[in-house]
């Protein structure tokens, strides 16, 4: 029972902290493990003589929950790259290393092919009014269905949408208005391409509108045009283009290969700092092909959440109402005094973790912290479960404020959540997540004592 004591007093910040990353002594200056995890849990191990039969199993139960991704990389070898531990807990890159080159290969040509198509092929002899045969019958004006300029006016309102939101992408860093290093040049140079770059199409729309104002008498005045204010709608310079315009590349890519869905408000949350995390990498080979690159790993992270973006499934089985109702589950069950405290003030999940799942927190802590988050969320063995206990420990780690506030104090905590240690709300979730264990009766400790002990969950 001294080790148990020990153990729970401790509450495994240690090994927490190595996995959540606060002991630099276990992680590289990147954010990934410096050693294997095998050897930091015999190392572990090792270190509790006391009962090893009980360490051995209380570091099998910990270790498997808190490092998820052990059984997701256990057969590769590990690097200091954040950015390829990313690919391969999104199941970009295979988990046998000397299969990354042919993978990187393949699908970078694969998405270049699909910027050839969408975007050049698409828009070729709308920057130059050249007419074909195929223009001269099809018109702006063509009432047609299947009319292409139809379908081109539908994917600017689309493009414009996508604009609207990448241009205040993170603005608390200006890591996206910066140019990158590695522009797409067949997109952003060339006097005489034949097609219309993203930008320009979204330049050419934003013209210049008039408000007719009408006052008591019934007179109206024009005001003067609305000018657009340089620093909303900065662009750089010919061949250059800023971090945000490759994210709008990408999503606009995404909508228009994924027309069942298409784009929705908050994809650019979610492709953020997954596209910062790439930017990062100290490859240049790498950081050459991040636009590639993010756009597959955005794609695949989205084939596991796009439930979440599709309205229609909001109360199914796989939609986010049921998430939230998961997170409400669990507090009542861990918390029941602050559960009936806000049904009480009917604060409702939809006025704030509605927000929370469906953009994966990324709007709740700062672009470091959830990145740290993510890293726990994608390295869970059943995924997103994990997000549950995260949104149910941030409820928990401000308890008190909230129990001590009025209705408007508690949607102001929730909906603009304080500024805490990102690692004390994910020990907490850890603390959530580890089943509860029954101590050993009388009998369980006779049977220790020879030899025989059977450490019971329930």
């Amino acid at each position: 029972m001294a080790l148990i004591g020990y153990l729970n007093e401790l509450e495994w910040h240690f090994i927490i902290e190595i996995f959540a990353g606060s002991n630099s002594k276990w992680r590289s200056s990147r954010g990934c493990l410096s050693s294997s995890p095998l050897s930091l849990r015999k190392r572990l191990i090792l270190n509790i003589s006391e009962d090893f039969a009980l360490a051995e199993f209380l570091m099998d139960l910990e270790f498997d929950r808190c490092v998820g991704r052990s059984s997701k990389l256990a057969n590769i070898e590990y690097t200091d790259s954040e950015m390829s531990t990313l690919m391969l807990l999104l199941g970009y890159l295979p988990p046998e290393k000397d299969l990354w080159p042919e993978t990187l290969k393949r699908q970078r040509s694969t998405y270049k092919q699909f910027v050839e198509e969408i975007i050049i092929e698409q828009c070729k002899g709308t920057k130059s009014g050249k007419d074909s045969k195929e223009f001269d019958v099809d018109h702006p004006l063509n009432p047609n269905p299947d009319s292409q300029w139809l379908a081109f006016f539908k994917d600017n309102e689309v493009l414009l949408q996508i604009d609207k939101d990448c241009r205040r992408l993170c603005p608390d860093i200006s890591f996206f208005q910066i140019a990158t290093k590695y522009p797409n040049k067949k997109v952003t140079t060339g006097e005489d391409r034949d097609f219309e770059t993203l930008r320009e199409r979204v330049l050419r729309t934003h013209l210049e509108a008039s408000h007719v104002n009408t006052n008591r008498s019934g007179l109206k005045n024009l005001s003067a045009p609305r000018k657009i204010a340089p620093e909303e709608y900065f662009v750089l310079g010919d061949g250059e283009e800023a971090h945000w315009e490759v994210v709008e590349r990408i999503l606009y890519v995404y909508a228009k290969l994924n027309p069942g869905l298409g784009y929705v408000q908050g994809m650019n949350e979610i492709i953020g700092p997954l596209y910062y995390v790439f930017c990062s990498d100290p490859n240049p080979e790498w950081q050459e092909n991040v636009e590639a690159d993010a756009f597959f790993c955005f794609t695949n992270l989205m084939s596991e959440i796009r439930d979440n973006f599709i309205k229609t499934l909001d109360d199914s089985a796989c939609g986010i109402g049921n998430l939230m109702k998961s997170v409400r589950s669990m507090l009542k069950e861990r918390d029941i005094i602050l559960y009936r405290y806000l049904e009480e003030q009917q604060m409702r999940p939809q006025f704030y973790s509605f927000r929370w799942l469906t953009l994966l927190l990324s709007q709740e802590f700062a672009l470091p912290d959830v990145i740290r988050v993510w890293d726990s969320l994608f390295a869970d063995e059943k995924r997103f479960d994990f997000l549950i206990y995260v949104c149910c420990a941030m409820h928990m780690v401000i308890r008190d404020q909230l129990l001590a506030g009025d209705f408007a104090t508690t949607m102001k905590l929730l909906q603009n959540y304080p500024d805490i240690d990102i690692h004390t709300i994910l020990s907490k979730a850890m603390d959530l997540k580890r089943p509860r264990v029954t101590p050993p009766s009388p009998s369980q400790t006779q049977q220790r004592q020879k030899g025989g002990f059977q450490f019971k969950k329930r």
